[in-house]
C-alpha cells in the first residue's frame, strides 16, 4: 500500500465515521480505535469483512444497522460507474458503439428487464437482485442533461418505470407453489420487493455520491435512524418498525430507571444517630445513619391530542408510559379532538400491543367525528367530566401540537390543572420553530405548562426518562 492511498483510506475513515456521528450513531474515540484495531487484522480487499469489521465495533443497537449500512454503501461503494459493463461501453464508445451495446430504454427492453425481475424476485435470488437494481438505475433512473445542482439519478423515475410492484402478483403464485400459505405468501411477495426497491434507492444514492460527494449524499439524503426519525415523517413501514422498537425502549429505560432509584434509595444524613453510634468506638471508624427515605411514585395523567398526524405520536407516547406504568403509582389515560375520552382501560397488563394500536385507532376514529380540534373545548370537557382526574400528587402530561384551528384557548381552565397538579408538561411533536405560526397556541400554552419539543423516539425517552424520576 502506497503512502498515497493509506492516507486516502484514513480520509475515508474519518469521514465515514463523522458521517455516524452526524446521523445519531454514538460512536467515541474508544470505539473509534476499535475499529482500527479491528481493521488491521482484516482483509481490505474482501469488502464484507470489512463491513462487518466495523459494524462489531461501531454499532450498539440493531435499530442502528440500517442506518450504517446505508452509510457504509456510501463510503465503501460495491462498485464505482454504472455497474453494467455493456451501459460503460456505450457511454464510453458514444454514438459509434451505441449499436452493439444494449439498448437503455424502449418498450422492448422495458419488457425484457421486467421479465428478468420478475424471475429473479419468484426465485429470491439476491445476487441477480443487485445487478438488476443497478442495472435498472442506469437504464431507467438516468436523467441527463439535468440544470445545475441536480442528479442526473433517480430511484423514483426507475421505480415508475419498471413499476416492480406490479410483479407481486406472480412472487404470489411462485410461493404459493412452494407451499406457503396465501398470507405468508403476500408478506414474502411484499418483502422481496420491498427489499429490491431499497437496493434500487441505495444504488441511486451511489452514483450521486459520485457526482456530489459521499458527505452531501449523507447530509441531505439519507433518512435518519428509527429512533431519530420524526413522527411526522414516518411512512407507515417506519410505524411498525418504531411499534416494534418501543418495548426494548421501554425494557431499557425500566432497568435505567430502576437502578437510579435503589441509588437514591437513602434518605438524608441522620446526624444524631451517626453521632451517638460512632461514640462507641472513639468515632474510628465513622459509619453514618440515613433518615428513611419517604417512598413516592408519581401519579400520571395523559391528555393526547389524537387528530391528525399527531396521533401517531400520542400512540406511541400512550405505549411508552403504559409499558413503564410500573414505573409510576397510578396511569390514566384521555384522548381528545375536541370532545375527552378516557382510554386508560385499554392498557391492561399483558395486552398485545397490535391489539392496543388498534383499540386506540378505534377510539380516534370515534373522537374525530365531533370534529375540528379545539383545544379549549377539550380542557373545558376534561374539567367537568373527570374533576378528580388531577389533584396535588398528579402529573399532567398534554400531548399534542396546540394547532386549535384559531378557537377560543380557554388558558384560565390550563392555568387551574397546572396550577393543581404537582407537576405538569406539555410535549409537541412540532419543531421549535413553528410554534406560534398560523393557528398554533403554542406560545401561549408553553406560557402556563412548560413545553417540550418531542418529535422522535429519542427525545420521548428522554422526557419520559426524566418524568419518572
Amino acid at each position: 500500500m502506497t503512502g498515497g492511498s493509506r492516507s486516502g483510506l484514513v480520509d475515508r475513515h474519518i469521514a465515514f465515521l463523522e458521517a455516524l456521528r452526524a446521523a445519531g450513531l454514538p460512536v467515541s474515540l474508544a470505539e473509534d480505535l476499535d475499529a482500527v484495531a479491528a481493521l488491521t487484522a482484516l482483509d481490505w480487499t474482501d469488502r464484507t469483512q470489512v463491513k462487518e469489521g466495523y459494524a462489531a465495533t461501531l454499532v450498539k443497537r440493531q435499530v442502528q444497522r440500517p442506518i450504517f449500512e446505508a452509510l457504509f454503501d456510501l463510503y465503501f461503494p460495491r462498485l464505482v460507474g454504472s455497474g453494467v459493463a455493456g451501459l460503460d461501453r456505450a457511454d464510453a464508445e458514444g454514438q459509434a458503439g451505441a449499436d452493439a451495446s444494449p439498448v437503455r430504454d424502449n418498450g422492448a427492453a422495458l419488457a425484457e428487464f421486467r421479465e428478468q425481475l420478475a424471475l429473479a424476485l419468484e426465485a429470491g435470488d439476491e445476487q441477480r437482485l443487485q445487478e438488476l437494481a443497478a442495472e435498472m438505475v442506469g437504464r431507467f433512473g438516468a436523467m441527463p442533461g439535468r440544470g445545475p445542482g441536480l442528479s442526473s439519478w433517480s430511484a423514483y423515475t426507475a421505480m415508475q418505470r419498471v413499476a416492480p410492484s406490479e410483479l407481486v402478483d406472480r412472487i404470489v403464485a411462485a410461493l404459493l407453489g412452494e407451499g406457503l400459505t396465501q398470507e405468508e405468501a403476500e408478506r414474502g411477495a411484499g418483502r422481496r420487493v420491498g427489499a429490491f426497491t431499497q437496493r434500487v434507492e441505495a444504488d441511486a444514492r451511489r452514483r450521486i455520491a459520485e457526482e456530489k460527494g459521499a458527505d452531501h449524499v449523507a447530509n441531505v439524503a439519507l433518512r435518519p435512524s428509527i429512533d431519530r426519525l420524526d413522527f411526522s415523517a414516518a411512512r407507515r413501514s417506519d410505524l411498525e418498525e418504531m411499534r416494534r422498537e418501543i418495548y426494548p425502549l421501554a425494557r431499557r429505560l425500566a432497568t435505567r430507571l430502576t437502578k437510579e432509584h435503589h441509588a437514591r434509595r437513602r434518605g438524608p444524613l441522620d446526624f444524631r444517630r451517626t453521632v451517638r453510634a460512632s461514640m462507641s468506638t472513639g468515632g474510628v471508624p465513622i459509619t453514618t445513619h440515613h433518615r428513611p427515605k419517604r417512598p413516592h411514585r408519581t401519579e400520571l395523567v395523559v391528555l393526547c391530542d389524537v387528530s391528525g398526524s399527531v396521533a401517531s405520536f400520542a400512540q406511541f407516547t400512550l405505549l411508552l408510559v403504559f409499558a413503564l406504568r410500573d414505573q409510576f403509582q397510578k396511569v390514566r389515560a384521555f384522548t381528545f379532538i375536541d370532545h375527552v375520552h378516557e382510554v386508560t382501560h385499554h392498557f391492561t397488563p399483558g395486552a398485545d400491543v397490535a391489539d392496543v394500536m388498534a383499540d386506540l385507532a378505534a377510539s380516534t376514529a370515534h373522537a374525530a367525528l365531533w370534529g375540528r380540534t379545539n383545544y379549549g373545548r377539550a380542557l373545558t370537557k376534561f374539567v367537568e367530566e373527570h374533576p378528580d382526574a388531577v389533584g396535588p400528587k398528579t402529573s399532567l402530561l398534554v400531548l399534542g401540537d396546540a394547532r386549535s384551528n384559531y378557537s377560543d384557548l380557554h388558558e384560565g381552565v390550563l392555568r387551574e390543572l397546572a396550577g393543581t397538579a404537582r407537576h405538569a408538561w406539555w410535549l409537541n411533536p412540532e419543531h421549535r420553530r413553528h410554534w406560534g405560526t398560523g393557528d398554533s397556541a403554542a406560545t401561549t400554552y408553553g406560557e402556563i405548562v412548560p413545553m417540550v419539543e418531542c418529535r422522535n423516539l429519542t427525545q420521548l425517552a428522554e422526557f419520559v426518562h426524566d418524568l419518572a424520576l
